[in-house]
């Protein structure tokens, strides 16, 4: 059984308000759909993001700057604080397996304790809801980390599927004004951050395979370590009690000092996946699928789904286009079909039809002058390129296309990085033409001199030329990622 969806506190904004969606206020998702003639306008126009990162202020931007911190993952080690920004589910029951079972395109068979999960799910036509971090804490219990789509997915089907279930969600901070948490989270990464761990735990360092966990005392606190991480050494993600986070967080500082650790804010934060080849927070596929009428009547006008925030130089006339399957997203290893589970027959279907695959593109350093050239010429600038994170939309996604001018492919996620000295994107590009070494151009900044959004000034595109690479970019984080995840 779960707790319906109306009865939860409101949302609120970063300054402690009760934080208004848009001009308009929805009861459900559906009624957000029938009321809105062209949902693509509506997203990219009209909708504040599910959450800012450039208004967080739970973790401040920058410890000391950005490019040490950066340099940290590469050359010491980095530690962030990830208490905040992702919200938790909690799935406990004896049905809790059977339902997750049904619903990710993973196989749970050798799922236990000590072993983690990059959990996907899809509607029925094949085209991804979400995907989280998911963990079998033991006695009928999960754990589902980030991705708050997947999460309204699971808490759905839990409520109306008539599983034996109970569900606890713990909303990310920029959605609860308390600020409280359930558990504290802290991702080490970088040469040293093995040293600092093995030092800082209480008992015998324990072997721990890439994305397994076990359990560690810090400063007498019991913890969860997961080894993971995005720089590709020996990374590792460690939770506990919410209330013990400074005494864990203050052992580890004080270990990490002799080995260079700095803390990271959140602008090196979330440049972390353009070296590591991570595609956070697609689009969920639930706007259009008349079998999900009933879950977008069930899901509020208010939740993330509803605030999602289209940005970049691609504009398409049907939502749908925005849509991606786990084959586009690199995920096609993770697919299993031992058991039955939403999607499965159009996962099958689309196996040998012919997908996008991920790569990183790395950006033309004159193109990418010329953007900043153009401030401190006379007239209309290029779009802003922020740095770190230049990106400025939640999901974005920017045309790619090839040397003849052909729509190859979308890009997103852009920023820089100081230990490749190189502004990178991730992108989906059609598999016949990414091609590692080809050139292809990208275009910067969107159409008509840009949207309504508040974050967008006034501006010209730009085409950008961009040489296909490997995602991950980064040669340690290749090495690492070629190790089988359970």
């Amino acid at each position: 059984m779960s707790a319906a969806p109306h009865g939860r506190r409101p949302l609120h904004d970063n300054y402690g308000g009760i934080c208004k969606v848009t001009e308009k206020n929805f009861r459900t998702l559906q009624d957000l759909v029938d009321n809105t003639p062209d949902l693509v306008s509506y997203f990219y126009n009209d909708t504040p993001g599910p959450y800012s990162r450039t208004r967080r202020n739970d973790v401040p931007a920058e410890h000391t700057n950005w490019r040490d911190e950066q340099r940290a993952w590469r050359e010491t080690a980095c530690i962030f604080d990830q208490s905040h920004h992702m919200p938790e589910l909690f799935v406990r029951g004896r049905d809790a397996l059977k339902l997750l079972n049904y619903i990710g395109v993973n196989s749970l068979a050798n799922l236990k304790p000590g072993i983690a999960k990059q959990f996907i799910a899809c509607n029925h036509q094949g085209y991804m809801i979400g995907e989280c971090v998911l963990h079998d804490l033991g006695n009928d219990t999960y754990e589902l980390i980030s991705g708050r789509p997947l999460q309204s997915w699971v808490r759905y089907h839990a409520a109306t599927g008539g599983y034996d279930v109970e569900v606890v969600a713990d909303e990310a901070t920029p959605d609860n004004p308390s600020g409280r948490r359930i558990n504290f989270r802290y991702g080490m990464d970088g040469p040293n951050a093995r040293k600092i761990f093995e030092e800082v735990i209480e008992d015998k360092m324990p072997e721990i395979k890439f994305f397994h966990t076990a359990k560690v005392k810090i400063a007498g606190v019991e913890c969860l370590a997961l080894r993971h991480g995005m720089a590709g050494h020996m990374g590792v993600e460690i939770s506990g009690p919410y209330d013990d986070r400074d005494k864990v967080l203050d052992a580890i500082l004080k270990v990490g000092e002799k080995y260079g650790l700095k803390r990271g804010g959140s602008k090196a934060y979330f440049s972390a996946q353009y070296e590591s080849g991570w595609i956070a927070h697609p689009l969920p596929a639930i706007y259009t699928a008349e079998d999900l009428r009933g879950y977008r009547e069930w899901l509020p006008g208010d939740e993330w789904e509803a605030r999602f925030q289209l940005a970049g130089s691609f504009v398409s006339k049907s939502i749908e286009d925005y849509y991606v399957n786990p084959l586009d997203m690199g995920y096609g290893r993770i697919i299993s079909f031992d058991h039955d589970f939403i999607g499965r027959e159009a996962l099958q279907r689309m196996m040998d039809q012919p997908h996008r695959n991920k790569v990183t593109l790395v950006w033309n350093k004159e193109d990418v002058l010329k953007v900043y050239a153009s401030l401190l010429e006379e007239g209309t600038p290029y779009k802003f390129m922020d740095m770190p994170v230049a990106d400025f939309g939640f999901p974005p996604r920017d045309e790619v296309r090839s040397k003849d001018g052909r729509l190859i492919g979308l890009s997103t996620l852009t920023g820089y990085t100081v230990n490749e000295n190189a502004f990178l994107s991730l992108a989906t590009i059609d598999a016949p033409d990414a091609i590692i070494g080809s050139e292809v151009e990208v275009v910067w900044g969107e159409p008509n001199g840009g949207s309504r959004k508040k974050r967008v000034e006034r501006h010209r595109q730009i085409n950008i030329r961009a040489t296909v690479a490997p995602a991950p970019y980064a040669q340690f984080v290749q090495q690492k990622k070629r190790e089988t995840v359970a």
